[in-house]
């Protein structure tokens, strides 16, 4: 039996069974969980070189630039890509990292609040200014939705998304610094009073499966797809790990179709497997936004420092 440790961020999780499986094959899988994508990131950097574990799992296209151009990760592109989706299938940064989900980070919305007290729900994120008080976003800085709208904001509206942002500040946006805050203190599904939030598109598919009414079949929130960023969770092999191989067996499993299929119910993500089925709760009302705007890796990387500094001034952070 061979150890084989993996660091992630604290939203992973998947049935006890991909870790069970891993060992018939021989492999003892330890996880290690530390903060959020970001967090997980900005460690690994720090430890590029000479890590404390075999592969890392939740660097997102955000930040995947900045990892491999700091020689965090050995190349390795597994040959389960050829069973991803063909938008996936080449998405290797370089050869580095190995896409194992997606999804979208977009505004929600509490329908039966704008139902209850007559207000139209906004469909465009130009319509969002001019109802600042009724959205809470969270801080880019510390969040990774909040760093995603914010770049869905920089692909809409270019140089002039500091613009943007001061309307929203003039009109009573409320930031948050993490997506708990802003979902579960200050949405009002959750008893705030901010009936819009920057959530993900698979958030009204948990809201039904996470219900404590079994009667509830139909979720009470709506996406905004106009809003929506798309985000792309990697997998990679460490460089300078103790076990390089065991890394690349794992990742190979987390490409597996029963994994594959694990994952939905597990991080509320898409799966980048082609022939991955979806669970019906998705494919009912979580429907993968194809209008989704991203913007390249090297952009970011090059960008991002600039940005929160920008959007920091902007917002009086």
């Amino acid at each position: 039996m061979q150890t084989v440790q993996m660091i992630t961020h604290e939203s992973f999780v998947l049935s006890p069974s991909f870790v069970s499986d891993l060992r018939e094959q021989g492999i003892d899988l330890q996880i290690t969980s530390t903060g959020d994508a970001g967090t997980l990131t900005a460690s690994s950097i720090l430890a590029a070189g000479a890590p404390t574990a075999d592969l890392l799992f939740g660097v997102d296209n955000t930040l995947a630039t900045r990892a491999t151009s700091e020689g965090v990760f050995d190349p390795y592109t597994s040959p389960e890509l050829a069973n991803a989706l063909p938008e996936f299938a080449q998405d290797t940064q370089g050869g580095y990292l190995t896409p194992i989900d997606f999804g979208d980070v977009c505004i929600n919305s509490d329908d039966t609040w704008f139902k209850q007290n007559n207000v139209v729900i906004p469909t465009t994120l130009e319509q969002l200014p001019e109802i600042a008080n009724l959205l809470v976003v969270e801080d880019p800085a510390t969040s990774s939705p909040g760093l995603a709208f914010l770049l869905a904001t920089v692909a809409r509206f270019g140089e002039a998304w500091p613009a943007y942002w001061e309307e929203l500040r003039d009109g009573g946006v409320a930031v948050a610094g993490s997506w708990t805050d802003a979902y579960y203190s200050q949405f009002t599904l959750s008893g705030g009073d901010r009936p819009l939030v920057v959530s993900y598109a698979t958030s009204p598919a948990a809201e039904i499966v996470f219900a404590e009414d079994a009667s509830i079949t139909e979720p009470t929130t709506s996406v905004l797809v106009d809003s929506c960023y798309r985000q792309v969770e990697y997998a990679g092999v460490l460089a300078g790990s103790e076990n390089p191989e065991g890394a690349r067996i794992v990742i190979d499993a987390l490409l597996s179709r029963k994994v594959q299929e694990d994952i939905p119910l597990n991080m509320f993500v898409y799966p980048v497997r082609a022939d991955a089925t979806l669970p019906e709760v998705f494919t009912a009302f979580t429907p993968i936004i194809s209008t989704s705007v991203s913007l390249p890796p090297e952009t970011v990387n090059e960008e991002l420092a600039s940005l929160l500094d920008t959007w920091g001034t902007v917002m009086n952070r």
